[in-house]
């Protein structure tokens, strides 16, 4: 039975009764009056009424009491017990041994570390067909708030791959357990599109004319082939065909360590155009004795952050260029590649896209500028029929 007593040290009214054999005092604001006294007896009634029938929720009288938080874990244990279905937890060391012969090695890591730190705290001792879709909605708006870490807000982007991951999961244990997928409605917060800032073709030979010579032809394959960091550093002179003047894009670097391309269409053939194949034609003078194309003294393929660390933010600097990441390269060629008209499905399959819907979406506002064909087109074609009409 629910009691209402006084503290002594206050004044003010508690709340004092017994809960699955164990006793709860909550405190209130409320003074010793006639008035509060009448209001929390009302209360009280209501909460034995509810404890009786076997309906009572802590939360919902005392959200903010410690007490509230252990009794929804014990609810869960008793839930979990009952349940034939596993947590999260069990459930991801089978997901992880199915899928682990599928992910790329840096994948599997990025992975694993996401459940240890993020998802398994959170989740791991709930058992998957328990979990709400209100859950789901409460993690999303923990994980965007600012980290514990860092103190900074996470972005967009890296809540939405926590959740991304997190999902993949829940819908194969609901396809295979049965039940209702809580993250069905749910939506990836909005992401922030990425600035990009590629180089000019002015400011591609400015930086070409006074980089270290060494590295002229490391910079050349990158800027006229559109290759992604780890396809460039782990490009082998076994995959170099001149004779068909073609770059076969078959492996990557990546964390240190040799992998498949990123996704399938990564897999690729690259055209060599004129200064490409010129340049790896000079650069198999240098290293074609070696495994990897470019490559340190020992034969090692280039480290590169080393790269950025050494040459490439010093020269932009040095040239009073802006800073920006050694990937704008491959920014770089695909403006470059659409500025001077070439087709567009051509440029989606150097880079290794799968259709031509990225290339828009990210390179299109650079065409402008670097052709400037800005409407003055179609404003000729105007003036062109307008004059032929007078």
């Amino acid at each position: 039975m629910v009691k209402i007593r006084i503290r002594k040290e206050t004044g003010n009214l508690i709340f004092d009764f017994q809960f699955q054999g164990v006793r709860c005092r909550e405190q209130t604001a409320l003074p010793n009056t006639k008035e509060n006294l009448m209001k929390l007896e009302t209360v009280a009634k209501r909460i034995d009424a509810a404890i009786t029938l076997g309906q009572f929720n802590y939360a919902d009288y005392f959200p903010q009491s410690s007490m509230a938080a252990k009794f929804e874990r014990r609810a869960e244990h008793i839930k979990s017990l009952s349940s034939s279905d596993p947590t999260v937890a069990q459930f991801k060391e089978q997901w992880f041994d199915e899928m682990m012969p599928t992910w790329r090695n840096s994948y599997q890591g990025s992975i694993t570390s996401i459940f240890e730190c993020h998802i398994l705290p959170a989740f791991g001792k709930k058992v998957v067909s328990h979990i709400t879709k209100a859950d789901i909605l409460q993690f999303r708006a923990t994980l965007a708030k600012a980290s514990p870490e860092t103190g900074k807000e996470r972005k967009a982007t890296t809540v939405n791959k926590i959740l991304k991951i997190f999902r993949l999961m829940i819908r194969e244990a609901a396809d295979r357990f049965h039940f209702s997928n809580p993250f069905d409605g749910v939506k990836m917060l909005k992401e922030k599109r990425t600035d990009i800032y590629p180089l000019s073709m002015d400011e591609v030979n400015y930086f070409l004319k006074h980089v270290r010579h060494d590295f002229r032809n490391y910079f050349k394959v990158r800027f006229f082939s559109g290759m992604r960091s780890g396809e460039v550093t782990g490009l082998r002179w076994e995959h170099v065909d001149f004779d068909r003047k073609q770059i076969l894009v078959r492996e990557t670097i990546v964390r240190g360590r040799v992998e498949y391309t990123k996704n399938d269409g990564s897999y690729r053939e690259i055209d060599m155009t004129a200064p490409l194949f010129d340049a790896l034609k000079l650069q198999h003078q240098v290293t074609g004795k070696q495994d990897y194309v470019f490559c340190n003294r020992s034969g090692s393929y280039l480290d590169n952050r080393n790269v950025c660390n050494r040459v490439w933010y010093p020269m932009l600097d040095y040239l009073g260029l802006k800073r920006r990441r050694l990937y704008e390269t491959r920014h770089t060629a695909a403006t470059l590649w659409m500025a001077a008209g070439e087709n567009p499905e051509w440029i989606a399959r150097q880079l290794g896209h799968v259709n031509t819907e990225m290339l828009f979406k990210v390179y299109s506002r650079y065409v402008p500028n670097l052709t400037r064909r800005d409407g003055s087109a179609f404003e000729s074609l105007l003036n062109q029929n307008q004059g032929g009409m007078q």
